[in-house]
């Protein structure tokens, strides 16, 4: 590709060490993609026929086709497909008949494709275009096409929040600060918590998929195309909204690329949370929640052991997506500008990015919809420790109380109960009345277990009437989500 200047072959080692094709093979879909979109930007331009575009395109269309039948002549079809990532599509992979070929990276690879596909047609379609614009096109079309994917996963795994909830009815469970028991609250608003982080996700990718959808196509290698080439037509072809617009940015830039990685991040922190929480409730400590043992395993030494090894793993996963971003911003950090080979060590974060998020996400909803709750467990431990105190200050306030008063009469209350070992409800009117004359025979309704959970009837409280009305604005938002929103975007990457 660009021997004519050198005189000296490449070192035999350091031109298998720089290759980029045993990663960037997966980009072959985008380069097609992308290639195609150039080749009628130069018929525009008018450096290929009718006829020649026409063959150019057939040549293109042709060369996955061509992969995976050398793919299969190489390994066999059944071989292939047992061995085929699940979320490519592809069966037979088309990896192995790519990867056999001694191009120097995908780029090299189509190209020579196209010439064995076409003839020396092929070679007129690098006219007016770098491979510094083709990657970071191709790179572009490859996160968006995965935020569409993560964003439908996503959807799926808050569907499957959502059914649980509504599911879980007005059964309560304890909730938690510094991991210390603290106020009763619906399991359903618990749910509905990851069902919020989920939404927030969905926007941050969203957004990452809208600033990113401009078409470096024609940006050259530095300083644009030395063609008049309309950039707008490749733009279109690939459902970008525009093309870039600084060549220089456009060549160097992967902001998206840390960026997809960032928002990954955080989706595998709030999958990792989860993670966490399920795995303490179904201790035998806690006791909240029986694993499903279609995704748990024993122990090779103890029979009696089930292992939470899905939310174990999900929480250890994480790490790569966090790994993943540092590489990235690590990498971008002391570029200067525009290209530098350096970038090409962005790739295979993004492509782990991709591979890990869709992995743990694929396993959750079926896994959340086969947790079982141990609603008597969770109820009975909702009842105990005090949790209705902010409940009984609350009933002071009522009163005329100050607050602050209120708290410390009811903190007073609680270290007596504590010295008597009963719970707030078992002590007597005569017995709170050491603590405040505003006692009175009606504070025991106000502090069972329904009247604790609907005092906090405000937007966002456990109230039941208000975790009704949000489970169905959750289930509303998340029927959207999958019916219009995640096709729009999974489309766009299409």
């Amino acid at each position: 590709m660009w021997s004519g200047r050198f005189r000296e072959p490449l070192d035999a080692g350091f031109e298998q060490w720089q290759r980029s094709l045993p990663f960037d093979w997966r980009l072959l879909p985008q380069e097609i993609a992308a290639s195609k979109a150039h080749a009628r930007m130069i018929a525009a331009a008018g450096v290929l026929t009718h006829d020649e575009l026409e063959t150019t395109l057939r040549g293109l269309d042709a060369i996955i086709p061509r992969a995976r039948k050398r793919a299969t002549e190489l390994y066999g079809a059944e071989f292939l497909k047992a061995t085929s990532e699940p979320r490519a599509s592809r069966a037979p992979s088309m990896a192995p008949g790519i990867l056999a070929s001694k191009a120097e990276d995908v780029h090299h690879y189509a190209e020579l494709e196209l010439t064995e596909e076409i003839g020396s047609l092929a070679l007129k379609l690098h006219t007016g275009r770098s491979r510094n614009e083709q990657i970071a096109t191709d790179m572009r079309l490859y996160v968006r096409q995965h935020i569409g994917q993560t964003v439908v996963l996503l959807a799926a795994w808050a569907l499957a929040l959502v059914e649980k909830a509504r599911e879980a009815g007005d059964a309560a469970m304890p909730g938690y600060t510094h991991l210390q028991r603290a106020e009763p609250v619906l399991i359903t608003h618990w749910l509905l918590a990851y069902v919020e982080m989920i939404l927030r996700d969905v926007s941050r990718l969203k957004d990452c998929a809208a600033r990113l959808n401009y078409c470096p196509l024609g940006s050259g290698a530095i300083a644009g195309a030395t063609l008049a080439l309309d950039r707008t037509i490749a733009a279109h072809e690939l459902g970008f909204t525009a093309p870039t617009a600084n060549s220089m940015d456009a060549t160097s830039d992967r902001d998206f690329a840390l960026e997809y990685a960032q928002a990954a991040s955080t989706v595998g922190i709030h999958i990792s949370r989860f993670a966490e929480e399920i795995t303490l409730f179904a201790t035998t400590e806690y006791g909240f929640i029986d694993l499903p043992e279609a995704f748990s395993t024993g122990s090779s030494a103890m029979p009696q052991k089930k292992n939470p090894d899905l939310t174990e793993l999900l929480r250890g996963k994480s790490g790569r997506l966090l790994g993943a971003c540092t590489t990235i911003a690590t990498l971008l950090k002391g570029l200067p500008l525009a290209y530098n080979k350096d970038l090409q060590e962005t790739q295979e974060p993004v492509f782990a990015v991709a591979d890990a998020l869709e992995g743990m996400l694929q396993h959750l909803p079926q896994f959340t919809r086969a947790l079982r709750f141990r609603h008597e467990r969770m109820e009975a431990a909702a009842q105990s420790g005090y949790l209705n105190a902010m409940a009984a200050a609350t009933y002071l306030v009522h009163k005329g109380v100050p607050f602050r008063k209120a708290h410390e009469k009811i903190g007073n209350a609680v270290r007596y109960a504590l010295e008597k070992g009963v719970e707030l409800g078992d002590l007597s009117i005569d017995e709170l009345r050491q603590f405040g004359p505003e006692f009175e025979a009606d504070l025991h309704a106000a502090i069972t277990l329904s009247a604790t959970l609907d005092c906090h009837d405000v937007l966002g409280g456990t109230a039941r009437g208000r975790v009704r009305q949000a489970l169905e604005e959750a289930a509303r938002r998340v029927s959207e989500l999958m019916s219009r929103e995640a096709v729009e975007v999974a489309h766009a990457g299409a």
